[in-house]
């Protein structure tokens, strides 16, 4: 029964822990520069891609 519980505990406390590592992933749109103002970066005006 010992064993049993101290089972128990240990998946809770471990689920807690694995549970807070959690990275939010932004999607940062269509492409540099595309519907922010007319900004974009020196490197992708070169490219052609604004």
């Amino acid at each position: 029964m010992k064993k049993t519980a101290a089972t128990v505990i240990f998946s809770f406390a471990m689920s807690l822990l694995l549970s807070a590592c959690v990275y939010p992933v932004v999607d940062p749109g269509p492409g540099p520069g595309a519907g922010k103002g007319g900004f974009c970066p020196p490197g992708q005006a070169k490219k052609g891609n604004c």
